[in-house]
């Protein structure tokens, strides 16, 4: 159990004086340039999906028909 604790504050210490963490501003900045993105992203997958429902339900008809 010691080594879990030591893993523990050794982690804390690490990323509390090791990291160097973005400036507030620079944290803003990066979250809405990849909220941007996957809004996009999310578009471009929800357009493809549209397309190919709308191909394979044609398939479908044309099956059936």
């Amino acid at each position: 159990m010691s080594g879990l604790i030591t893993y523990i504050n050794e982690s804390y210490q690490e990323l509390k004086n090791h990291v160097s963490w973005p400036s507030y501003a620079e944290a803003q900045r990066l979250m809405v340039i990849v909220a941007v993105f996957s809004v996009l992203l999310s578009l471009a997958v929800y357009g493809i999906d549209q397309l190919f429902s709308g191909a394979i339900e044609s398939y479908f008809n044309w099956v059936k028909s």
